[in-house]
């Protein structure tokens, strides 16, 4: 019988940088990357055994330096791209690469060696994306469904397309577009849209959001203040091509349909601090995410502007005859947006909020102070309320 108790794991490192392995439907996997001044930076690779309720572990090495943003490569389980510090000349720039794990890591393991740090291990580096001439790299985001051989580096106000060739050792710059304007423009964050065949990108700059074409790196729309102070974080609803969430400084999670972008679709005001994070579930559109430098995590029930606005999360198989009678009974009308459920195992910021890419009921959570929180959707919410 699963358990909603939550799995703590601590780092021993201050941390920012999470994602789910996405290559990999099969197993539970998270990569932690960790930011230390003092020692050889790490990525952790978090392996979660839902049977037994426990976190397997491997260390890898990383040791160009602190890792201030971490994404897996959507088709080869064993490749990933980091931003992280560099000081050159007394001078930090954040710069970013594309590694190989060993082979031998790349599946999940289940056989965790005794807390042994005697098996760190080397990431290979396959390549740098060169950016001496684009400045900072806030981010890389990888094309989504794609081979793993197209990734979007954001620079200061430069926006880079890459082309990964020769197995991935060489990264040739095939794109670029900057940001226009006063002052000193530089990307937050971005999201590559799984939609329109993988041609649009969402950027976030101080408090604007963008999109952007990438056949001919327009930009399509502007949303001039989406946020009373700076965005985040941006997320593209899997299932509705033009919806698009946000978040930020403000303290609160917006949802935008990009085709109309004067008024946001609707506007979450649960954070009490700034929101650093906001993520869509990727089979229920309707479960969203938000992690906050309020050390919370909140679980919002979106169904109002999700694809199942009058809500059916499980199979009809999955169905007893009773629940089935049940549900004839009800009459179908258009479910109320809600909190599901507030998170508090964490007592720092909340930098990083992920869903599993193998198991849609489960998510990690990461804090600064190096502790990670593996949770799942409240099983009450799973097999009763959206029926």
């Amino acid at each position: 019988m699963e358990d909603d108790a939550p799995v703590i794991y601590g780092l021993e490192f201050q941390a920012r940088a999470l994602t789910p392995q996405i290559a990999e439907t099969d197993a539970i996997r998270f990569l932690v990357g960790t930011q230390s001044l003092k020692y050889d930076n790490q990525i952790h690779i978090i392996d979660f055994d839902d049977e037994n309720n426990i976190i397997n572990k491997n260390v890898l090495i990383h040791q160009a330096g602190e890792i201030w943003h971490i994404s897996a490569s959507p088709a080869d389980k064993g490749v990933l791209a980091t931003c992280y510090n560099k000081t050159s000349d007394s001078k930090v720039m954040t710069c970013a690469a594309v590694w190989r794990m060993p082979k031998e890591l790349e599946s999940g393991s289940h056989e965790s060696p005794d807390d042994s740090s005697s098996n760190t291990q080397t990431l290979e580096l396959l390549c740098h994306l060169d950016n001496t001439a684009h400045g900072n790299m806030a981010c890389v985001i990888w094309e989504p469904m794609g081979d793993g051989k197209k990734l979007i580096s954001l620079a200061d106000n430069r926006l880079l397309l890459w082309d990964l060739q020769e197995s991935s050792s060489n990264a040739v710059l095939s794109n670029s577009a900057a940001l226009e304007g006063k002052g000193q423009l530089k990307f937050t964050s971005g999201r590559w849209s799984p939609h329109h065949n993988c041609t649009q990108v969402a950027t976030a700059n101080d408090t604007a959001i963008r999109g952007w074409d990438t056949r001919s790196m327009r930009q399509i729309y502007y949303i001039e203040n989406a946020h009373g102070q700076l965005v985040r974080d941006l997320d593209f609803n899997p299932n509705k091509q033009y919806y698009l969430a946000s978040c930020g400084d403000d303290c609160k999670v917006k949802f935008w349909d990009t085709r109309n972008v004067t008024e946001p679709v609707k506007t979450l005001e649960e954070h009490s601090h700034w929101v650093w994070n906001v993520r869509y579930n990727h089979s229920h559109d309707q479960l969203v995410l938000s992690g906050s430098s309020d050390s919370r995590i909140i679980l919002s029930n979106m169904v109002s502007i999700s694809s199942e606005p009058f809500g059916h999360l499980v199979d009809d198989d999955e169905l007893s005859d009773q629940e089935d009678h049940h549900q004839e009974e009800k009459t179908k009308e258009p479910l109320q947006d809600s909190i599901i459920a507030t998170y508090e195992e964490h007592e720092d910021s909340v930098y990083a909020v992920e869903w599993s890419s193998a198991d849609p009921w489960l998510f990690a959570s990461l804090s600064y102070d190096g502790r990670l929180v593996i949770n799942r959707v409240p099983r009450a919410l799973k097999y009763h309320i959206l029926l």
